[in-house]
């Protein structure tokens, strides 16, 4: 297999689909790696370690998609790189269609391969968001607290409080790996954290290992409720399938928290879980609405780029090698969750909840490839 990894070119991102010691297992197995001169640098991955491992670096990007049959990314083709792509390719990579139709419409007319990482499940889990999930929730606590500052435009609440001061009001919505990390993180600073979620179990897990975190059984009436007293809200909420994210919090919902209070939306790649919710960047990564500071990077774990990329191979590159080896048809026919990572395939689509976001005709993967 030939095995492209080109630099991100998304806003901000500095993330690499392929570490060196994936190339030099890839390399072992008798396959080819072009890496885009650079794609590593801001990861800490030199192009001279990727030589070393035995992959051949590429200058230009129009190079190594030509050359290319499996492209590995982090984050979903930018404009500039819908032209890049043809239908030999299949693309591995984060893909979060629910939000982005034309891009849908790109990989569709393309006629490639194109799975994403976010919907290869195992069971109840997701593999490959879950790394990503947990930096993300760490991160937010952080994130948040720095916000809060008066000069940030915040309330001007220490986090942690101080003596005779209680900490700020945390509320989490959703108690996955997001949810957790979040927690664990706002706790450990010294936040009041309330966590809330639809079903009670993992409610009763997060309250196992965070004794001190309050819990909350998921209404509108409770989230209407809990967001007026909150300082911060971080959203984890995740649909699993690739669905959009649903719109729990309303405008009206926003009007009546504190001004000056915070939400981070990290369900912003999929449309993030307020309606008035959109995407930013680590350049510019917040807007205020209604008087509340909306932190909405469609990609945080990438202001942590190495830690974050080799998390993320760590989960991804057992099924890189999967697909180089075994060729993807065969691949994706031998592995149940690869092949719901499948979300287009020659010119249709084959998952079932972007077919119904962008009401387009959705085909049964089973019925083209076999």
């Amino acid at each position: 297999m030939i095995i492209g990894i080109p630099k991100e070119v998304k806003t901000d991102e500095y993330r690499v689909g392929i570490t060196p010691s994936n190339v030099s297992q890839l390399v072992k197995d008798g396959h080819t790696i072009f890496i885009q001169s650079n794609a590593g640098e801001g990861s800490g991955f030199s192009d001279k370690e990727y030589l070393d491992a035995g992959a051949e670096i590429i200058p230009h990007a129009k190079e190594l998609y030509a050359k290319s049959e499996l492209i590995v990314k982090v984050k979903e083709p930018q404009l500039s790189e819908y032209e890049l792509l043809n239908e030999k390719h299949t693309l591995f990579c984060y893909l979060h269609l629910a939000p982005l139709k034309e891009l849908t419409s790109a990989l569709i007319q393309k006629k490639l391969c194109a799975i994403a990482y976010e919907t290869v499940a195992c069971g109840n889990t997701l593999p490959l968001l879950k790394p990503m999930s947990e930096i993300a929730g760490k991160m937010a606590p952080t994130v948040a607290a720095h916000l809060l500052s008066r000069y940030q435009g915040g309330e001007g609440i220490l986090m942690s409080g101080a003596d005779g001061v209680d900490g700020a009001n945390i509320l989490i919505i959703g108690a996955g790996n997001a949810g957790f990390g979040a927690a664990k993180v706002a706790c450990g600073i010294g936040a009041k954290v309330t966590v809330i979620n639809r079903s009670m179990p993992k409610l009763e897990l997060l309250k196992k290992s965070l004794p001190s975190v309050k819990t909350e059984l998921y209404s509108p009436t409770k989230l209407t409720e809990l967001l007026k007293n909150s300082d911060v809200v971080i959203s984890t909420v995740l649909v699993h399938g690739g669905a959009s994210t649903p719109k729990l919090i309303t405008k009206e919902m926003l009007k009546q928290m504190k001004k000056g209070s915070v939400l981070v939306d990290i369900t912003i790649d999929q449309g993030g879980i307020s309606e008035s919710s959109h995407q930013t960047t680590h350049t510019n990564p917040v807007f205020i609405d209604e008087g509340v500071l909306h932190y909405c990077v469609a990609n945080m774990p990438g202001a942590y780029p190495k830690t974050a990329s080799i998390a993320l191979t760590n989960a991804t590159f057992p099924y890189v090698q999967k697909l180089a080896n075994q060729g993807t048809i065969e691949a994706i026919k031998n592995d149940i969750s690869l092949k719901l990572g499948v979300n287009i395939f020659n010119g249709s689509i084959t998952n079932p909840a972007i077919a119904k976001v962008f009401n387009l005709e959705y085909k049964e993967l089973n019925s083209i490839i076999d």
